[in-house]
């Protein structure tokens, strides 16, 4: 039964029960006159052997990293980055510095700059104890000595006065949704494969439509490369609807992982 509507638009519908139907919507309280959000969503076997191969300071929980049965869980949430608003390029600020300061972006929003060397220097989120743990669920980097949702939110949120619990609530929603889309089943059919990016985008294209194939961009790593990330860009205007076909906008860049890649698998 669950196979027949599971990747239409009914899943949603289903979905929503889990994620507190009567939430308040994400809305930013100032600076908000962007059109996209970029949901990040690591491969997190693949950012961990990243990791590894660049000799960086291994985080903690990619040194407890462990198989699970559901292989689609090892896809986990990095951020929710809104875009570069009108008023801030307005002050002659560009897409790529706005992706690289965010919150600190100078002249304005200009708060303090959160660093991902120190992430655990960021201020504590506010976010609650309930919304921490399912944050926790799918943010490995969550808590803990990493401190990732306090960099997010500092870099990410905090100058549009987010909602902590709904911010991160909205990535929980959404990492789930696309989990358990054709694309979720494809990554967890083809863990530890080599897959074509033809076959991926059709996994996309069987989600929500083959005009949003465009709307995502995949980072890899490696040779053979291996994914790492997946980049999702979402219509700001949509942000709190079930996905849909209408929930995307294209972006000019499919990133750098060619015709084929690997689905990477724990372990180094």
């Amino acid at each position: 039964m669950k196979s027949t509507w599971r990747y239409g638009s009914l899943l949603a519908v289903f979905l929503l029960p889990l994620f507190n139907v009567n939430a308040e919507p994400l809305q930013a309280k100032q600076y908000a006159d962007f059109d996209r959000y970029v949901l990040a969503l690591s491969w997190q076997t693949g950012f961990c052997q990243s990791q590894h191969e660049r000799d960086h300071r291994e985080p903690e929980e990619c040194r407890q990293q462990k198989e699970i049965p559901n292989k689609a869980d090892f896809l986990t949430v990095h951020g929710l980055w809104p875009g570069l608003q009108g008023s801030v390029a307005a002050r002659g600020v560009d897409e790529r510095r706005w992706m690289r300061f965010g919150c600190a972006t100078r002249p304005i929003p200009n708060l303090p700059e959160a660093r991902a060397s120190r992430k655990c220097a960021a201020p504590e989120t506010g976010l609650s104890l309930e919304s921490a743990a399912k944050l926790s669920a799918v943010m490995p980097g969550a808590g803990g000595k990493s401190c990732l949702e306090r960099y997010e939110y500092a870099k990410h949120g905090a100058c549009f006065g987010f909602d902590p619990d709904v911010y991160f609530g909205t990535m929980v929603r959404l990492n789930h949704e696309i989990k358990h889309s054709a694309l979720g089943d494809f990554l967890a059919a083809n863990y530890g494969k080599r897959v074509s990016r033809a076959a991926f985008d059709a996994a996309v294209a069987q989600s929500w439509g083959k005009e949003n194939v465009k709307a995502v961009k995949l980072s890899c790593h490696g040779n053979p490369a291996y994914l790492t990330e997946i980049q999702f860009s979402l219509n700001a205007a949509r942000i709190n609807d079930p996905l849909s076909a209408s929930s995307f906008i294209s972006q000019p860049h499919p990133g750098n992982c060619g015709k084929r890649f690997v689905i990477d698998k724990a372990g180094y």
